[in-house]
Parts: C-alpha cells; sequence; structure tokens
C-alpha cells in the first residue's frame, strides 16, 4: 500500500495520526505483505498482529524491469549453486523475522536457461522453507511462462503449469473472466484450493469486480471452488474520505462476509480488550495514562467478527458491531455494540468469535463492558458447544437442545482464594462506568464453537428496547491456568548506553514546559534493555521509567511515579533520546527502568514483582 513501509515500519511504534489499520483478520488465512523492493520483508508489526489471529505472512521477492531481469540472470541461469544459495538466504531472512514465507513475483523475461532453473528453485525454497519454518508456503504470481517471457495468463494452464507444479500455491492476474475459471477447475484438479484467483480492489483493467464490488469477484471464485487473493484492500484508504475510513472498511469487507467463513481460535486462554494496536490515548485497565495519537501494530489484540446481525422472521431486531477510539478500558480502543430489541422478542446476540477448542474440566470467563446512556437492558455472555452428544453440562442452563447449544453460564460469586488477582473487581462497577461479570463453566466432552453477547429487555418491558454497549475486555481462561505460579521478569541489563547533550533550543523548550518542577533535562540517553521471561506467559511487556538527581549526602531520591515509554513483544526494548536532567556538581543522577509483565490472562501484576535496573550516571569530572 502507497509502497509499503509507511508508518508500519518502527518496530516499537510510532504518534502516527489516521494510519491504515487492518482488523478483519477473521476472514483472511494469509497475509501478503507487498512492496516493489527486490525482497520485501514484513514490519514485524504486521507479522505480530497476524499470528496472533491464526493468520500467517508473507513476504514478497519481485524482479521488474530490466534491472530485475539482470539479477534473475545472476542467480537463475547458472548451476545450482547459485539458486540455491538464494533460497538459502530467504529460508534465513523468514526464519530470523519469525514470518511464514514468500511469494515469488518475476516479472522480467529469463533467459531459456533461467527460466529453466526457475521450477527446481522454487522446489528447493518450498522444501528448505518447510524444514525450517513451520507450515512455510511459497506461492508463484501469474506472470512469467515457460518460454521465460513475461504473459499474464489471468489463469492456471499449460504455459504457467510447471511453476504451480513445483510450490505451494498460484496467484493468478487479475483480468479474468468466467470462462478462464471454467478452463482452471480441471488444471487445477484437486489442488483448486491452491490457486489464489487474483482480485484487484482498485479494479483497474478489465475485472469482474472491484471497490465496492468486489463481491462480484468472489462470488464467481467461491462457484468454483477457488481460493481469492485479493491485492490492495487498502484502497478503502487510499482513495475514500480518511474521516470515513472505518466505515468504508467495515462497508467493504461486510459485503465479501457470505464468501469469507471465519477461520477459528484454537487455544486457550483467549483474552482481548479489542485494542486496533492505536488511539488518540493510552489506557490501562480504566485508567488515562498518555493522550495523544499513537500506532503500534504489534499492540493490536485479536479482533473479533465485525457484523449486522438480524434474527431470522419479520420482527425489527438487530444487531451491528463497529470498532470505536472513542473510549477504551486497555489500550487505545473498545468494541462499540448498537441494538434493537424488537417487542415481540425478548432478547437479542450477536456473534463475536468463532471458536474451535476442547473445554478443559473448568473455565472462567470474563466480561467487561458499560451501557451507554439510562439503560437497564441485561448483557450477558452465551457460549455455543458443539459434540451435543458426548457433551455434559454441568451448572449451566441450556437454552436449546440443538446438536449445537447455547449456554448462559452462571456469574461467580465466591472465587477461589488463588483466583484473587484474576477476580478481584468481579461484579463491581469499576473506573470510567465499566463493570466486570465473571463466570464460571463447567463441561465435559464438549467443544467450545462460538462466543456470543447477549442482551435482553428489562423485566416488565415490552416496548421497544435500543440499547448502546461498549465492550472493554472478553476472557476465556482455562482454570487451571490461574493456579500455576506468575514467572518473574529476571536479569534486566542495561546496554549499548548513549549520552547526547540536548540542543540549545530543546533546552529552552523544556525549561518552559517543565518550570514548575524546576528540573530542565538537558540530557538525551538512548540504550537497549534485555531482560528474561517465558514469553508465552505474557501479552506484552510495558516498559516504564523513573529519573531523579540528588547528592550523596542528600541519599537517595524520593520514589517518583513510573513513566510510561512504550510496549515490548520481546525480551527487549531500545530506549531513544530520554530526556534526563544533568547531574551537577557533587550529584549523581539515577535513572531507573522497570519491566512490567502483562500476563496472558490479564491481571496487573503488583509492582515489587517487575523487572528492574538503575543506571546511575555523574557529570564529567574537571
Amino acid at each position: 500500500m502507497m509502497g509499503g513501509y509507511l508508518d508500519d515500519k518502527f518496530i516499537q511504534g510510532s504518534a502516527a495520526q489516521n494510519p491504515y489499520c487492518f482488523y478483519h483478520w477473521q476472514c483472511i488465512d494469509i497475509f501478503v505483505y507487498f512492496s516493489h523492493h527486490l525482497v520485501t520483508i514484513p514490519p514485524v508489526g504486521w507479522t505480530n498482529a497476524a499470528h496472533r489471529h491464526g493468520v500467517c505472512v508473507l513476504g514478497t521477492f519481485i524482479a521488474e524491469w530490466k534491472e530485475g531481469g539482470r539479477l534473475c540472470e545472476a542467480f537463475l541461469a547458472g548451476d545450482e549453486c547459485s539458486y540455491q544459495a538464494v533460497a538459502d538466504q530467504l529460508v534465513l531472512i523468514a526464519q530470523f523475522f519469525r514470518f511464514d514465507g514468500w511469494l515469488i513475483n518475476i516479472e522480467s523475461s529469463l533467459s531459456l536457461a533461467a527460466v529453466g532453473n526457475v521450477p527446481p528453485f522454487l522446489r528447493y525454497l518450498s522444501t528448505q522453507l518447510c524444514r525450517q519454518v513451520p507450515g512455510g508456503l511459497v506461492l508463484w504470481y501469474d506472470s512469467v511462462v515457460s518460454s521465460g517471457q513475461v504473459k499474464w495468463q489471468n489463469e492456471l494452464n499449460e504455459q504457467n503449469r510447471i511453476f504451480f507444479d513445483s510450490c505451494h500455491g498460484f496467484f493468478t492476474n487479475y483480468n479474468w473472466r468466467e470462462e478462464h475459471l471454467d478452463r482452471m477447475v480441471a488444471q487445477a484438479g484437486e489442488r483448486r484450493a491452491d490457486v489464489y484467483v487474483g482480485v484487484d480492489v482498485f479494479a483497474r483493467g478489465n475485472v469482474v469486480g472491484g471497490q465496492f464490488d468486489t463481491h462480484k469477484s468472489l462470488e464467481l471464485i467461491r462457484k468454483h471452488g477457488f481460493s481469492a487473493a485479493l491485492f490492495a484492500p487498502g484502497w478503502v484508504y487510499e482513495c475514500l474520505e480518511k474521516r470515513d475510513f472505518f466505515q468504508n472498511q467495515d462497508k467493504f469487507w461486510g459485503l465479501l462476509g457470505r464468501y469469507l467463513p471465519p477461520h477459528s481460535i484454537c487455544s486457550l486462554p483467549f483474552v482481548t480488550s479489542f485494542c486496533l494496536g492505536m488511539g488518540t490515548r493510552r489506557v490501562c485497565y480504566g485508567q488515562e495514562e498518555a493522550v495523544g495519537p499513537w500506532y503500534h501494530p504489534s499492540a493490536q489484540e485479536i479482533q473479533p467478527l465485525f457484523a449486522e446481525h438480524r434474527p431470522e422472521g419479520d420482527g425489527q431486531g438487530w444487531v451491528k458491531t463497529h470498532c470505536c477510539l472513542a473510549d477504551a478500558w486497555n489500550g487505545g480502543s473498545s468494541l462499540l455494540i448498537r441494538g434493537v430489541i424488537p417487542p415481540e422478542v425478548g432478547h437479542v446476540a450477536v456473534r463475536l468469535f468463532s471458536l474451535h477448542v476442547p473445554v478443559p474440566p473448568k473455565i472462567f470467563l470474563s466480561m467487561v463492558y458499560k451501557l451507554e446512556g439510562p439503560s437497564d437492558v441485561g448483557v450477558a455472555l452465551e457460549l455455543t458447544t458443539g459434540d451435543a452428544g458426548s457433551c455434559h453440562v454441568g451448572g449451566i442452563s441450556t437454552l436449546s437442545a440443538e446438536a449445537s447449544s447455547r449456554h448462559s453460564p452462571r456469574p461467580l460469586r465466591v472465587p477461589p482464594t488463588k483466583l484473587a488477582r484474576w477476580v478481584g473487581h468481579c461484579g463491581q462497577q469499576l473506573s470510567g462506568g465499566w463493570v466486570q461479570r465473571c463466570y464460571e463453566v463447567n463441561l465435559r466432552g464438549c467443544v467450545l464453537q462460538d462466543l456470543w453477547v447477549s442482551f435482553s429487555r428489562p423485566p416488565g418491558s415490552r416496548e421497544q428496547e435500543a440499547f448502546v454497549c461498549r465492550l472493554g475486555e472478553l476472557q476465556v481462561v482455562d482454570a487451571n491456568s490461574l493456579l500455576s505460579p506468575l514467572p518473574r521478569v529476571q536479569a534486566v541489563s542495561v546496554s549499548r548506553v548513549c549520552w547526547q547533550r540536548a540542543a540549545p533550543e530543546e533546552e529552552e523548550e523544556e525549561e518552559e514546559e517543565e518550570e514548575e518542577e524546576r528540573r530542565p533535562a538537558r540530557l538525551r540517553l538512548s540504550c537497549a534493555l534485555h531482560w528474561s521471561y517465558p514469553l508465552s506467559h505474557v501479552r506484552c511487556f510495558r516498559i516504564h521509567c523513573c529519573r531523579a538527581t540528588g547528592s550523596p549526602a542528600e541519599g537517595p531520591p524520593g520514589p517518583e511515579k513510573p513513566a510510561l515509554l512504550g510496549l515490548a513483544f520481546v525480551n527487549q526494548y531500545r530506549v531513544v533520546d530520554l530526556a534526563v536532567a544533568a547531574a551537577g556538581p557533587g550529584t549523581d543522577g539515577r535513572v531507573e527502568f522497570l519491566v512490567e509483565p502483562v500476563p496472558r490472562e490479564g491481571f496487573l501484576v503488583p509492582k515489587a514483582e517487575w523487572g528492574r535496573a538503575a543506571l546511575l550516571y555523574s557529570g564529567p569530572h574537571t
């Protein structure tokens, strides 16, 4: 999109305003980061967000024009050592940056010697990738044909089949018609799902449908049983009004919904605050921490199905979900649910997540929400379970006796002592008007299939009930996971320390900003933090600092409220240009860095259990 490597290139996030944000992850299986560089490595934020949603990520290897042809000749026209060396490097890059494979796009004419080595290059790359990267994937784009010419076929046929047979999948060009699909059915055979029929969302050239008519292309593709490759869905951001981005994005993907069955969440714990990885402020469990725009794709949490649900029949009830930056429980956004309960029904519900999780003996659920405006509408979680024949329900009222059954869990009233941190606010009114409800579920031999939120009319009401509800967090947690001790952050270290004096104009600005504190910052500190912690136990780490100066005679400085620096998703963080006060004659400066683990189960860890390291400094000796 727009050349790639925009605000998403900053590993630790940025202060971008109105950036592009993708959040319909449950609709897709593969995400390709595309640019016109020879080797396009997906920014780590995209990889983290995709993997959190169970979506694999591909980089792009693209050769274009004369320069691209020259480069391809250099490694393809020789012996196998040359193309194997290139393939080995592509595998190492994917392995190092933790993404899943490559889209190979050669759009330069090749000599017969070079094009003859493309199939063994693809086979070697595919084999080596799968050995080093579980679930590795190599796709070939429809451009060069077996003669070495660039001739887009808009289909899989005898001129390009040799490339399809040498890798995991084939991505067609975009100017196809239905007759191309008809012919491809025989060509693909049992591998129809490995043919990704290209759809240019910009609708350039002779296409069946793009833009808000993209669903017309999807309809034909699904009719013939092929996979689909949606190229440049950022059209809704690039070409339409930025202020309407979320509305347009939901409209675009909503039109495709019937052709994109969602993939499921397959493991516990399942926790999300619906954060988009961006916002106009930062909130931590209801407490505002910072005001101002921020963008950090790695911070995006699991996103729901965004759709409008209307119950069967002629009633006027409906429920619709939206992402919303106006308020948040944790992060920068929440899920806004609007709806109407018609007079003829007692409740309406909307499915938020598709799951496929074998249920442990006991699970706990939590929901943080608030109703906007005066409303007595009831809010509850509902579960859909499969394997109804062997599924035993204990302590839950069953709402239906179908093969898939929906259940309303009972509230968790007296939690076990060991769960005190997790359930500390259950049933309570929290800051900002939020309410947390907790539930206990005992099921045996069941598989969780769906997670719903249900809205019921107040007792005695017979009128149409409109409601606006904001969801701040949902959790589904294996009870046993809450009984194991939480690891401690170990071995926090500070390295690669760099000091710089602030420029004179910076000092003047800081003196004005900090006049009340009378502590102007005259130094800039950059350093790297490292620590040890099992990443499987955390959602992320929150990095804080405390700064102080004082004389040895005065003793250590008093405690200062930690200032949030940012988020980390691995065991390291780079501090860049942190403003600190210069240590005066006879005084020492101290900067303490604190590493706060955020458990997957989503409760706050006491400050005494954070990792910490202090950096002491003094002025130069004369």
